[in-house]
């Protein structure tokens, strides 16, 4: 049987450095996660040939708008961003934001409502929100 000693020495105080340790190493750590219909990985990546700056600013954009919370999701707008705010979270030039914008806004994948403020397609094309009986709301 162990002695008492030995038995209060493994056991540390609620608020000792040790204590907050042991505890922030046994909370589990969890990735976020957004919700991409799989049509995006079957058919648009293939159809489109889309570029990795399409990719990246497409999905920012797909996410605030339908992954994330946001008050005018049912009219598939996504809220108002800074430019320049979101040329520094995506690492890329302002300039290759505004030619990355046109080339989306060619494909039909969004569209400018106003500046920094745009309707994103929950399916990405007319065809597909057609498809999938995806309507919204009149924005205009």
């Amino acid at each position: 049987m162990e002695d008492l000693k030995t038995i209060l020495s493994s056991h540390h105080s609620k608020n000792s450095a040790t204590a907050k340790a042991i505890k922030t190493t046994n909370e589990e750590v969890r990735a976020t996660t957004s919700e991409i219909p799989d049509l995006f990985f079957d058919e648009i990546l293939i159809q489109f040939k889309l570029t990795r700056t399409e990719i990246l600013l497409l999905m920012y954009l797909y996410r605030i708008t339908w992954c994330k919370a946001n008050l005018h999701q049912k009219f598939g707008i996504a809220p108002i961003v800074s430019y320049g705010d979101l040329s520094s979270t995506l690492d890329i030039s302002t300039d290759i934001l505004h030619q990355t914008i046109r080339k989306l806004e060619g494909f039909g994948f969004i569209e400018t409502i106003r500046s920094g403020q745009y309707f994103v397609r929950k399916y990405f094309t007319e065809e597909n929100d057609r498809k999938y009986g995806q309507t919204y709301d009149n924005f205009l």
